[in-house]
């Protein structure tokens, strides 16, 4: 089926951004200790715990591809909407640390200032980590994962955390060392609603929240079909990043059960024609006498 292959491709950006974190990790926190750079230490610690948020993608998108069972019988999708709901409080968590680092720093004495090389390490990781993140973002949008955009979004927060630790690294080249606090507390902020972004889709996904503008255009779909009457109800929520639709429309009260079928099925088609929805539950009911 299309939907468990569009997981499947999740699961390669899921990966990707294992990858990179491993890699950017290691690699920032030798640099750290060998320049003496505090920033980029906390920058590769930080990194270290977003492997944690991309595994809980990874596993939510593997327990998504799973067939439905007796229990579960229209599949595992809402496992991807549950990850990107435990990345957001994981991101919430570096997001609030960072916070309170950069208070804390403010009552810390002189610190020795770290070789600058350390700065362009810090900048070069910035770089990957939007690579990375522009390529989790475009194959999220491209299946609709809730789950790989979380992890896309993640991505981005890292880069801006590279980025400050950048800036307190030359602000302390020129004896500017407050520049490290202010962009520290920038960075932690913007992670923070980034983490509560997150929460909010999630929350309301799981809660069958549906967008309304959304929902006009799947109405205006479903009146311009032949043959339907009337509108009694469309409803629509989401299961994973796939949408399930219930429509109740009204008919000639004289179409035989065969043409009110045929009516069914062009919604049927239709939706998944214009808006790529697999799962339209139709109800035919006879059009009301109006007087």
């Amino acid at each position: 089926m299309n939907a468990y292959e569009d997981i499947k491709k999740g699961e390669r950006g899921a990966w990707i951004s294992i990858a990179a974190y491993l890699v950017l990790s290691a690699f920032k926190l030798i640099c750290g200790f060998a320049f003496n750079s505090s920033a980029l230490k906390a920058d590769g610690f930080n990194n270290l715990t977003d492997i944690v948020a991309s595994i809980a993608v990874l596993i939510g998108l593997r327990i998504s591809r799973k067939p439905p069972d007796s229990d579960h019988a229209y599949g595992h999708f809402r496992a991807e909407t549950v990850a990107a709901l435990m990345a957001s409080f994981i991101m919430a968590m570096v997001g609030i640390q960072v916070l309170i680092d950069a208070g804390t720093s403010l009552f810390e004495g002189t610190k020795e200032i770290p070789d600058i090389w350390s700065a362009l390490v810090a900048g070069v990781a910035a770089v990957v980590m939007i690579g990375v993140y522009l390529y989790n973002r475009k194959l999220a949008r491209q299946i609709r994962s809730q789950a790989l955009m979380a992890a896309a979004k993640d991505n981005l927060s890292d880069a801006f955390v590279s980025v400050g630790a950048a800036i307190g690294i030359i602000g302390a080249q020129f004896g500017l060392p407050w520049m490290d606090t202010v962009a520290a507390f920038i960075v932690g902020l913007l992670i923070c609603k980034t983490a509560w972004d997150i929460f909010r889709e999630s929350t309301h996904s799981l809660t069958d929240g549906f967008d309304e503008d959304q929902l006009h255009d799947l109405r205006t779909t479903v009146a311009k079909t032949p043959g339907v009457q009337g509108i009694k109800d469309v409803k629509a929520r989401l299961y994973g990043s796939h949408v399930m639709v219930d429509v109740v429309v009204e008919v000639a009260r004289d179409l035989s059960i065969v043409e009110g079928h045929h009516i069914s099925d062009t919604i049927e088609e239709n939706m998944r024609r214009h808006h790529n929805i697999m799962h339209v539950h139709v109800h035919v009911e006879p059009e009301e006498t109006r007087i």
